[in-house]
């Protein structure tokens, strides 16, 4: 059973103590992200959470590092749309170490203005492989699409352009403005003992006083239905196929989970088995949910040959239809249950996947489930919940796509037209 404080300053942390590991996962997670951008400061929380790991008044950048290093410990982040991390797992002998670099990071970061320059060059660095990766600029470019103006539009790395106009008291601003007890949530999952933990964290962060107090949001972006393409020296074609999904709650999430593991989430899919296993036409191809505040997508991602393209969209709308027109069996809606509460029940033996829950489910006002509330849920799940999602997602022309690579813009453009009349 996880367990929910309130520091000092109105901070909320919530745990799960697991008494037969000796590890101790801890997230300092922050409402902002991309999100919470402008196309003016495009990419100031992904450097704010690199410049944090630069220095300290009380500490310098390799000792940040080292500490964490010196005791086995991990020490990482990461910046998502909606939100960034800053992570440790340790033993649990040394949760004191971690809280104390991470409340460090997190309040009493320098940020120098020769270390902004020299972390730019290393952002550059970052955007330039991004770059390299054609399934990553093929998802930001369907995000492009589908959100068009709305921030969640935006690329979490930025621009060369927004990223150069970045300066310290650009990011002290921002800093001041998000980085507030409305905004932070602390989870915590593995060996620890409770009256301490919550001790330590009210001495190292619960007594901070933060200037701002105000919660970040964003208002609900609207799907736009188009297409876009971009040309790119390369092999191979990738392709993104965007619909309108389904918000993440308790009355959608698992028959869309159940639903998308026939479809396209694993290698039994229907989508893997035609395209991959049967006909060959592409290494890499799966389906998957997305979910925002308020909002979702459901994204089918493929990389294949420029010349099997119209054969492999062929299948792929097939595959719709069937999907759509005679659902699935009752064989496959058992097994993809199985698998679910398979894949939930493993994620519970690591540390971090639960601490990661915790963080975002409180972050996000997710209500926090047991896990033998989340195997009933799913064993709740019927047939008619899947054909509803089914209906929901598929019998609408609330559809983008993206591709990038070397393709002519008439090929695109004619099927998607015939996925839009697909679904009409």
């Amino acid at each position: 059973m996880h367990k929910k404080y309130i520091l000092n300053n109105g901070i909320r942390v919530v745990t799960k103590k697991i008494s037969h590991v000796r590890s101790v996962s801890i997230g300092f997670w922050i409402n902002t992200g991309s999100a919470s951008e402008t196309p003016y400061n495009n990419g100031i929380s992904h450097f704010i959470e690199h410049m944090l790991f630069k220095g300290t008044y009380n500490r310098t950048a390799k000792e940040i590092a080292s500490t964490l290093d010196g005791i086995g410990g991990q020490l990482n982040a990461f910046t998502s749309k909606e939100c960034t991390c800053y992570y440790s797992k340790v033993l649990d002998s040394h949760i004191n170490i971690a809280i104390d670099v991470l409340s460090d990071m997190l309040l009493n970061s320098k940020l120098d203005n020769k270390d902004i320059i020299k972390e730019k060059s290393v952002v550059y660095e970052e955007i330039n492989m991004y770059e390299d990766s054609p399934e990553d600029v093929t998802y930001d470019l369907l995000s492009k699409t589908i959100f068009d103006k709305h921030p969640l539009g935006l690329p979490i790395l930025g621009t060369y352009d927004t990223v150069n106009s970045l300066d310290r008291n650009t990011l002290t601003n921002y800093i001041e403005k998000n980085y507030n007890n409305e905004n932070i949530v602390v989870s915590v999952a593995g060996s620890f003992d409770p009256e301490s933990l919550i001790e330590t964290l009210n001495k190292k962060i619960g007594s901070y006083e933060f200037k701002s107090h105000q919660k970040t949001n964003y208002d609900k972006p609207f799907f736009n239905n188009n297409f876009s393409y971009k040309t790119k020296d390369i092999e191979q074609i990738h392709l993104c196929i965007g619909y309108e999904g389904v918000p993440n709650n308790e009355h959608y999430l698992y028959p869309l989970l159940v639903m998308n593991n026939i479809f396209g989430g694993s290698m039994s899919s229907r989508l893997f088995q035609t395209i991959r296993e049967d006909n060959g036409l592409a290494y890499s191809i799966y389906s998957h949910p997305s979910f925002y505040k308020d909002f979702g997508l459901f994204t089918i991602y493929v990389s294949l040959n420029p010349s099997q393209l119209d054969s492999m969209f062929y299948l792929i709308f097939k595959e719709i239809e069937n999907l759509v027109h005679n659902s699935i069996t009752p064989d496959e809606f058992e097994k993809s249950k199985e698998q679910l509460k398979g894949n939930y029940i493993l994620g519970l033996e690591s540390t971090s996947s639960i601490m990661t829950m915790l963080g975002k489910s409180e972050l996000f006002g997710k209500k926090i489930k047991t896990p033998e509330e989340i195997i009933s849920q799913i064993n709740d799940v019927k047939i008619s919940d899947v054909k509803n999602i089914i209906d929901l997602i598929f019998n609408t022309d609330k559809v983008s796509m993206a591709s990038v690579g070397r393709l002519k813009e008439n090929s695109l453009e004619k099927n998607y037209r015939s996925l839009k009349a697909l679904m009409k």
